[in-house]
């Protein structure tokens, strides 16, 4: 069965592509997840139009990323925490503290955007990425100090 996609489904194929699979799949996943229509003539109008759309709203988005990642450049923050001796934290520094200190300096940035390897365990200066798009990355330092 001729499919056409509304959505990128993962090992299957990308939105407004016309994909052939079984009618078992067609009609049991994808068509009542609305992630595909039936590929006829009007369903391949429709989803054009959509493709459209979506492109020109993905573009607006990516605009805005670029924007921010402009603003974010060179931003550091800074995060007290508890440490002992040789300098290791009690506890440690996440995204979650990370996207915490940013809101503090208005940027208000999603914690699940914070891409941190594993949470900071030491006291030092760390280069932060922070995935604004899927195209657009910003780099942050965050420096974590010895609380008082």
């Amino acid at each position: 069965m001729e499919v056409i996609l509304r959505e990128d489904v993962e090992k299957l194929g990308h939105r407004g592509q016309v994909i052939k699979v079984a009618a078992g799949y067609a009609r049991n996943f994808l068509l009542p997840k609305r992630l595909a229509v039936a590929a006829t003539g009007s369903n391949k109008k429709i989803v054009e139009q959509e493709r459209q759309a979506h492109l020109r709203k993905e573009a607006k988005l990516v605009g805005e990323a670029q924007d921010l990642s402009k603003l974010l450049t060179g931003v550091s923050v800074t995060i007290a925490q508890k440490a002992g001796e040789q300098d290791q934290l009690f506890g440690s520094v996440t995204s979650k503290d990370v996207a915490d200190a940013l809101a503090a300096k208005n940027f208000n940035i999603d914690r699940r955007k914070v891409h941190l390897e594993e949470p900071i365990k030491q006291l030092g200066e760390f280069k932060v990425p922070v995935r604004l798009h899927k195209d657009v990355t910003a780099e942050i330092t965050v420096i974590v100090v010895k609380e008082e």
